[in-house]
């Protein structure tokens, strides 16, 4: 545990105001926030930054840190062993850019939270799901159609989803994933556009089998996760008693506002489909799969203003794959064309701390939370963008108190 810490001549985010406070400190003992406007305590650090915004640490709400590549194949086979290590330098990656928790949405196990929470694994804190549930046919079955083989993946590292098919399975495989630490549940409920046989209205699973996943999960006190596209998919999970809803490019007006009094979640990840469209063919998306880009893109903006209006809390995420990590700062950018910079961070830690039942804990900077800051040379009021450039504009990320990346100097 760190030592007692006095961060001075910070800006701290006013998300009522929409601006940013006069200078103050922030005082941080044993890694956690002992509050702001303290003097330093005797024989503590003090850290004087010079006027830099400072901030409760980003919260992404939708990733992969398994995929470490397009391929999705290729990391479903490789080996264990390799597949944790890239996914340590993935989760070092997420640090360095100031995300220090992260809601894994289908791969990483209980090794890599581990890893972190024992100082093994430079990276954020994970939240995790397991394996994504997978009906056969379904977005994580990623067998060719003439491929007639059984699941060859299974329970590998790198694989993001498996395949269960049928009430009885369907539950001793959330039970196998509750009890091997996963936090939540993950469905796929609707075609993708990383698979290649699922068409993109699709919808998946039966409405049984999606029931026996909620109530499992509701057993352990916790949710279940769709990936869902059409407004269809999305209606059925909010019926069935699903409460994050990824992705949500195409909903309708009527369904958002049932999702909001469900007091259900979004997790927009307009990024992933920027990206994809940017490089997918080169980096051997198929036919199939850029076919359905377009759609999912042309819907995601539109999507912003149906769920804001009908007061659908967002959470941030990003869902960049592979190659397509570099990406991550883009999500600041097309949010901001239908949100507002308070609505964007208030998501990000309000509704994201939400999601992984960690509220109170990160997102915010009252005295108790976990001392997860990040110092930006930037008003993410004047332009939030400038979040998304973490090699231009971060200064300093703190993790518990530890001071993980300092570049005040650089």
């Amino acid at each position: 545990m760190s030592a007692a810490l006095s961060f001075t001549n910070a800006r701290l985010v006013d998300l009522e105001r929409q601006a940013l406070g006069a200078p103050t400190s922030v005082a941080v003992r044993d890694g956690r926030i002992v509050g702001t406007g303290i003097a330093p305590e005797p024989g503590s650090e003090v850290i004087d930054l010079g006027g830099l915004t400072l901030m409760p640490g980003f919260i992404d709400c939708h990733f992969h840190v398994v995929a470490w590549s397009l391929d999705l194949w290729a990391n479903a086979i490789a080996p264990d062993r390799l597949a944790a290590l890239r996914a340590a330098q993935v989760m070092q990656g997420l640090l360095d850019a100031g995300f220090t928790t992260v809601r894994d949405l289908g791969g990483a196990d209980i090794g890599l939270v581990r890893g972190v929470e024992e100082g093994l694994i430079d990276g954020p804190d994970l939240v995790i799901c397991g394996k994504g549930l997978s009906m056969t046919g379904g977005h994580t079955d990623l067998r060719q159609r003439t491929d007639i083989r059984p699941d060859a993946l299974g329970w590998r590292l790198g694989n993001m989803g498996v395949l269960v098919d049928g009430v009885d399975e369907v539950r001793r495989a959330c039970r196998k994933m509750i009890k091997e630490g996963a936090r939540f549940i993950k469905v796929m409920a609707n075609g993708g556009v990383a698979s290649p046989n699922d068409p993109i209205d699709g919808l998946q699973y039966s409405d049984d089998e999606i029931r026996a996943m909620v109530e499992e999960a509701a057993n352990f006190n916790t949710y279940v996760s769709a990936h869902v596209y059409s407004d269809a998919s999305i209606r059925r999970c909010v019926k069935l008693g699903v409460k994050s809803l990824e992705h949500c490019n195409l909903i309708g007006e009527e369904t958002a506002a049932m999702a909001a009094e469900a007091g259900c979640v979004a997790v927009p990840t307009l990024a992933a489909y920027e990206g994809l469209k940017l490089e997918g063919a080169q980096l051997g998306f198929g036919v199939a799969e850029q076919a359905k880009i377009d759609i999912v893109r042309d819907g995601g903006r539109n999507s912003l203003r149906v769920m804001r209006d009908a007061g659908l809390p967002m959470a941030f995420g990003t869902d960049l794959l592979g190659q397509l990590r570099k990406y991550g700062g883009l999500e600041f950018e097309l949010l901001a064309q239908v949100l507002t910079p308070a609505e964007i961070l208030d998501g990000m830690w309000t509704a994201g701390a939400r999601l992984c039942r960690m509220e109170g804990e990160i997102g915010t900077m009252a005295a108790g939370a976990r001392a997860n800051l990040v110092a930006f040379d930037a008003d993410p009021f004047a332009d939030i963008t400038k979040l998304g450039r973490p090699e231009q504009h971060l200064k300093l990320v703190v993790k518990d108190g530890a001071i993980k990346h300092d570049r005040r100097r650089q």
